[in-house]
């Protein structure tokens, strides 16, 4: 036990004497104000406070960033859509093989949302949506609910189909559609 302990304040004090030469070797930033920009937050001007352009890189979104202003919906139909390609499997939800109503859970699970596990209870869960007014990311129903999908835009959707075929992109019309929800 004793060695045990002492074993221990040795790493500790290890530690700690890394720490202190850690914060010995840091420079000062000179005083000021920069704004401090979070994104899908706002911008924040802190006095006495200079962000360091390392910093700063992580605070700013790269150029043509869109996820913030992205819905839950978009990001859930890029998440579905990396899997096209990927096996149909019968109960299946990720990561590797599908499902139908198993890649709907998946790519929500993905962006942020818990979505219910089967086609009929996704097909009678969130909001209705009219035929006229999809929206990436709306999930789609055929076959009165036993069958799922995601509305990726311009009459096409993703979809795990049936065994044999991989996960695929699909126009609306291939299908007895039956309706739509939003989440």
């Amino acid at each position: 036990m004793a060695s045990l302990v002492s074993k221990r304040s040795v790493k500790r004090a290890a530690v700690v004497g890394v720490l202190a030469a850690g914060a010995l070797s840091v420079t000062a930033v000179p005083a000021g104000a920069d704004p401090i920009t979070i994104p899908g937050v706002g911008t924040f001007e802190l006095p006495g406070v200079v962000v360091p352009p390392e910093v700063q890189a992580f605070l700013t979104p790269p150029e043509g960033s869109h996820a913030a202003s992205q819905s839950v919906g978009e990001r859930a139909v890029e998440f579905a859509l990396s899997k096209v390609g990927a096996p149909y499997v019968y109960g299946a939800s990720g990561p590797n093989s599908f499902d139908c109503s198993g890649l709907v859970q998946w790519a929500f699970k993905q962006a942020g949302l818990n979505v219910p596990r089967t086609s009929y209870e996704q097909a009678s869960a969130g909001a209705p949506v009219a035929s006229h007014d999809l929206r990436p990311g709306d999930v789609l129903s055929f076959y009165g609910g036993s069958h799922s999908g995601i509305y990726v835009g311009d009459g096409n959707f993703v979809h795990a189909s049936t065994s044999g075929q991989p996960v695929k992109v699909a126009p609306i019309s291939s299908m007895p559609y039956d309706g739509a929800r939003r989440f």
